[in-house]
């Protein structure tokens, strides 16, 4: 089984990147995050590499880090999620930012991924949200505020901040990372307008 590769990228599709390996072109599948990440044709890349074996096929998949491999292995132990739909997601969110949404219980940031409708979101974010803590941090504050009775205690700026992103059409999970990030990167002092223009820019990342 081929667990990594490294080589020189010979040529991109839409949802592929062909790396030479010594002479040797490996077609690896990756997602559309990855494939942004990986540098211009003729330059050095190097790939965690997912191997799957079919009657008919085998199939290498690609990631920039060993965390976001685990994660697609992890995202297929739950039903109605195969190599397609786990890659859609990771092409979404990041290791990171998935065991946020699962750690906050957010349905909606999984439901963001193409072909995942809210029925599978929320069996994705039942069944791994105790797995999460294994590939990724959730931030204790953001662990917090998700939850109503944590908002309410949180100081007004930042109630009011959570609360304009939620009447902008945003779950309160999302509102409250978005919130918690820009809390950290702004400061505990920021104010509620400056609170909402940080946690716009992090929930359209």
């Amino acid at each position: 089984m081929i667990g990594k590769l490294k080589g020189v990228i010979d040529s991109y599709g839409d949802d592929f990147v062909i790396l030479d390996v010594n002479g040797v072109g490996y077609v690896v599948q990756c997602s559309g995050r990855t494939l942004q990440h990986l540098p211009r044709v003729g330059e050095a890349a190097s790939l965690a590499i997912e191997t799957q074996v079919r009657e008919d096929a085998i199939r290498l998949f690609g990631f920039t880090s060993n965390a976001e491999r685990d994660w697609f292995r992890l995202l297929q132990s739950v039903q109605g999620v195969g190599s397609k739909v786990a890659l859609a997601i990771l092409g979404i969110l990041g290791p990171a930012e998935l065991a946020t949404a699962l750690g906050t219980q957010d349905k909606a940031m999984v439901a963001r991924a193409p072909g995942v409708g809210p029925k599978l979101a929320a069996r994705i974010v039942a069944e791994l949200k105790d797995k999460a803590p294994v590939f990724g941090h959730v931030d204790p504050a953001v662990a917090r505020l998700s939850g109503e009775d944590e908002t309410k205690s949180a100081p007004k700026p930042i109630q009011d901040a959570i609360s304009a992103l939620v009447n902008l059409g945003y779950g309160r999970p999302q509102a409250a990372v978005a919130v918690a990030a820009s809390v950290k990167a702004l400061g505990e002092g920021a104010e509620t307008s400056a609170l909402i223009r940080r946690g716009l820019k992090e929930l359209a990342q």
